[in-house]
């Protein structure tokens, strides 16, 4: 067996909030993927079409939700997602006019831009 072989596909991220379904209408309204047919009201997934990995939304209500913090590390963010787009101006006005807000940190802002999602989760948008 190769040590290089993979162990496995890469098929989703999940975000944790409060309200999967909410989460999952920003994050389609940026992907333009649908959501897929739900089954349960604690976990939502984005349908990619079969164009690779897609996003899911998994609700938390033990202990209530509390918005990563970024850049500062009391409460750390665990991971965030990076999405490419060919105009940064034409992407910030976007993802802004369906309820994103703009990070005040921006260490790279000629080639890609940090924002906050609804309920607090950082994401970019890249220059492709």
């Amino acid at each position: 067996m190769s040590t290089d072989a993979p162990i496995a596909r890469f098929a989703l991220f999940a975000l944790d909030c409060p309200e999967p379904l909410e989460l999952a209408r920003f994050y389609s309204r940026i992907t333009g993927w649908p959501i897929a047919e739900q089954t349960d009201a604690d976990w939502v997934e984005l349908d990619s079409g079969g164009a690779g990995p897609t996003l899911a939304f998994q609700q938390i209500t033990e202990g209530g939700f509390t918005p990563p913090e970024w850049p500062g590390q009391e409460r750390p963010q665990r991971g965030h997602v990076d999405f490419d787009v060919p105009d940064l101006e034409a992407g910030e006005a976007a993802v802004l006019a369906i309820g994103a807000r703009k990070h005040p940190t921006q260490p790279m802002p000629d080639s890609f831009r940090v924002y906050l999602d609804p309920i607090g989760h950082p994401f970019c948008l890249v220059k492709a």
